[in-house]
């Protein structure tokens, strides 16, 4: 294939803007209306974002091949969504359909020889991975909601429990579809390390705006039954070599892995009485924002390796510690000390920044790459994950036909290593600067 010419052509139809993806969805629900009930009723929000993640995708199946793991993870995800591998062949006939549509005489036969093959690479991968993980895993959870404690206006703490073993690990993330909100799955990260029970403990904060999260804050009832997808994620997760200093920053309900990870931790200094040490800090606009300050408070004054610090933005009365949690973290800073940094898209990426400032070297920062989507920002590679911001409802990670029909792999987030980028002349989020 030829990775120029695909490229080339991508942008030549993405000069049509809104017309693009208006013109690949009434080709797809006309020639295959089976496809339909796999997304949602309203597609305002997320039409586009399709389209573009999959053109995007498409014309750099030359570098995806080198490194399948993403595509592996949408294959092995879009099981929940009933994708089925001649769903693929549906998506590929109308992506060719729009681009024949868009580019005119400048679609030939070479040109669709080349699309064709990039499509192949990239749903032979999708399909693969769906097949193997099918032999050993289900394709969705049935969960259990145990109680839906409203800890403050606008967040909840869910406890659900699987029906069948679901092994995850502290750090990871999960995709939940409640019945309030069908075909529309959001990511969560588990606030506990696995227990004996199997019982998960999720936060969720409403999002104005979002589609899901305000059902579940305010509908979600123990007795509910929901969905959950496979855990993901390894980036903020520990293995038996990972760093003895950590410093842990969360902004809101970014703190719920950070909690998995500190159970997972309190629990190793209990088997061996060695374990690495850990401050956290957890960064909030408003004091009553920090919903598990009693609880950590109580292991900060218990645990000898652990340290815990509020940061307070937006109060300029609180007596504590105020400021943006990532310039304080950026004050801890210490040889050897490793960041694992958590919350919304704004505040990991003034937190990177921070912290490369302060002269973190950018293999001592952790965070997520999927999680963060900056809301004006269209310049990075695939991420995984989507949760709500107030920018916008977004989705489920996405590929080709979901159940959610969002997909942006060029999503708005921080890159991977931005800090480092902008020292090459790469362009940093606009929210990191």
């Amino acid at each position: 294939m030829d990775a120029q010419a695909l490229q080339r052509s991508w942008d030549q139809v993405t000069e049509h803007g809104e017309q693009v993806p208006l013109y690949f969805y009434s080709h797809l629900f006309v020639s295959y209306p089976e496809v339909r009930s796999m997304f949602p009723l309203s597609m305002a929000n997320q039409r586009d974002k399709f389209v573009g993640a999959l053109g995007r995708i498409v014309s750099h199946a030359d570098q995806i091949e080198h490194d399948a793991a993403f595509l592996q993870h949408l294959g092995r995800d879009h099981r929940k969504y009933a994708v089925l591998a001649e769903h693929y062949n549906a998506v590929g006939a109308s992506l060719c359909a729009t681009l024949a549509h868009f580019l005119g005489p400048e679609w030939d036969e070479e040109l669709a020889a080349h699309w064709t093959a990039a499509y192949q690479v990239v749903a032979r991968i999708m399909v693969e991975a769906a097949e193997d993980a099918s032999e050993s895993t289900p394709d969705w959870w049935d969960a259990d909601v145990m109680s839906a404690e409203r800890r403050t206006m606008d967040l909840t703490l869910l406890t659900v429990r699987p029906r069948r073993p679901f092994a995850f690990r502290p750090g990871q993330s999960i995709s939940m579809e409640i019945p309030q909100r069908p075909r529309q799955w959001r990511y969560f990260s588990p606030a506990n390390a696995p227990r004996a029970d199997g019982s998960i403990d999720l936060h969720v904060q409403q999002i104005d705006g979002g589609q899901v999260s305000p059902s579940v804050v305010r509908s979600l009832k123990a007795g509910d039954t929901v969905k959950l997808g496979a855990p993901v994620g390894e980036r903020l997760t520990l293995r038996d070599t990972s760093p003895r200093e950590l410093l842990l920053v969360a902004g809101g309900t970014g703190l719920a892995p950070l909690l998995a990870l500190l159970e997972q931790i309190d629990g190793a200094w209990h088997r061996s009485g060695s374990g690495p040490s850990v401050h956290l800090l957890h960064g909030v606009r408003m004091p009553w924002h920090l919903y598990d300050r009693p609880r950590l408070r109580q292991l900060a004054e218990t645990r000898s390796w652990f340290e815990y610090t509020e940061v307070v933005s937006d109060d300029p009365s609180y007596p504590g510690t105020r400021g943006k949690v990532g310039t304080v973290a950026a004050r801890q800073v210490q040889p050897g000390r490793t960041a694992m940094v958590c919350g919304g898209p704004q505040m990991v990426a003034h937190t990177l920044e921070r912290l490369a400032a302060a002269g973190l070297p950018p293999e001592h920062i952790k965070y997520e790459h999927f999680y963060y989507a900056a809301a004006d920002d269209h310049t990075a590679g695939p991420p995984l994950l989507r949760q709500e911001t107030p920018s916008e409802d977004q989705q489920a990670p996405s590929g080709f036909a979901t159940a959610d029909g969002s997909v942006d792999p060029g999503r708005d987030l921080p890159e991977a290593d931005a800090w480092t980028r902008r020292r090459r002349g790469l362009r940093l989020p606009r929210s990191a600067r």
